[in-house]
């Protein structure tokens, strides 16, 4: 199954190991879900990780990016050739959604859901982490 992790779960995951995102971020390697990603979401990720507020205590700058070259490397690398903008209210989430729908994804992930309201016409389901971890579990 195919999905988008927006930047606001890959955030969370750096910030805390306790909450669904990071426990998310752990099943990269379990094949049950792989990660579309684009180069303009990439992007958006290093902005946010290089933001001081958004790493944890005494993870430096080279760290982050190396976590990010792991998310990256566990990823699908989707180009995206239609624009549906605009579609949603903020067009960073605009390339979110872009992204799922040219890789073909069942689920944006995200912590904030109503921003992404509307998806469900082309068929995208968004779900929190917790929601999406759930999910996974419940699939046969």
């Amino acid at each position: 199954m195919r999905v988008v992790l927006d930047t606001s779960v890959i955030v969370a995951a750096s910030r805390s190991r306790q909450g669904a995102s990071f426990e998310l971020l752990r099943h990269l390697d379990s094949g049950a879900f792989e990660p579309a990603l684009s180069i303009s979401l990439y992007l958006e990720w290093q902005d946010a990780l290089a933001r001081p507020e958004n790493r944890p205590v005494g993870i430096s700058a080279d760290a982050a990016a190396g976590f990010l070259r792991y998310l990256a490397a566990r990823s699908i690398l989707q180009p995206i050739y239609f624009r549906w903008r605009p579609f949603l209210p903020d067009p960073d989430d605009d390339l979110v959604l872009e992204l799922a729908v040219a890789a073909g994804c069942e689920s944006i992930v995200t912590h904030n859901c109503k921003d992404f309201r509307g998806c469900e016409h082309f068929g995208l389901i968004v779900l929190t982490p917790a929601e999406f971890l759930r999910h996974l579990r419940d699939r046969p």
